[in-house]
């Protein structure tokens, strides 16, 4: 069995406590990072996610993984009455909260620590959910995917949005090395945490993405399951219902 890709490589912590650590040591400086990495198109892949995420116009949106809210910021200004940004790092969700303040949104948007395996809300809470960056994070990708699926209320939408490896010449090639070798130099440059950014490429290369993804997440249970390539395939969106 293949050990699971952890931050540290620690054997006394779990990977959640891992992932919980590596994000609260980097938070401070990931939204500038993120808008260097990605060149600025992750504003791109967000606001199509955006567009799916609410094109039935949800009253009540949770956003797993929200870390500094970025996505949840966004779906605040939609006609969405609530979104609530789930994340299991305090140190990302207080970056959030502090942007959620000064914009002011602090009646719509609530930010909560908590567990993505172990959600505190009733079954068939919410009209979507939405995870940007977060699920190939999940210690427990089945029992993440079933939780997600027991608080979303029938026909709601589920809306993923993840990096994704290309599979054609030249983009395969280039992506590769970028991952393997540029990434890790500027989150070593520039983030307190040498490791964060070694972790954040190796489980973008390991995790499962296009059909695969889909497959797993059709047996999990989820309906009218798709993948939308963004940008050459370095990122995918997918979409399901309950």
């Amino acid at each position: 069995m293949t050990s699971p890709i952890t931050p540290y490589n620690s054997a006394t912590q779990s990977k959640k406590e891992q992932v919980a650590q590596m994000f609260d040591t980097i938070s401070g400086n990931y939204d500038g990072l993120n808008r260097v990495i990605s060149f600025g198109i992750d504003k791109k892949w967000r606001r199509k996610v955006v567009q799916l995420a609410t094109a039935n116009q949800p009253k009540f949106i949770l956003d797993i993984a929200t870390g500094t809210g970025d996505l949840a910021l966004l779906m605040a200004q939609t006609s969405a009455e609530k979104i609530i940004g789930l994340d299991i790092s305090a140190g990302m969700l207080a970056v959030g909260q502090q942007k959620i303040n000064q914009q002011k949104l602090d009646h719509k948007i609530e930010m909560l620590l908590a567990d993505s395996e172990h959600m505190p809300f009733e079954s068939n809470t919410f009209d979507a959910i939405t995870v940007a960056f977060g699920i190939r994070n999940f210690e427990h990708l089945e029992i993440g995917l079933a939780e997600i699926l027991r608080v979303l209320k029938p026909g709601g939408t589920f809306v993923i949005l993840e990096t994704s490896n290309p599979t054609k010449f030249p983009f395969k090639q280039g992506y590769f090395f970028y991952t393997n070798y540029i990434l890790p130099l500027i989150g070593k440059l520039f983030s307190k945490d040498n490791m964060a950014y070694g972790y954040l490429s190796k489980s973008a290369a390991a995790f499962p993405f296009g059909a695969a993804l889909c497959n797993i997440l059709t047996h999990s249970g989820f309906n009218e399951v798709k993948a939308l390539a963004q940008t050459f395939g370095v990122a995918t969106i997918y979409t399901a219902t309950k």
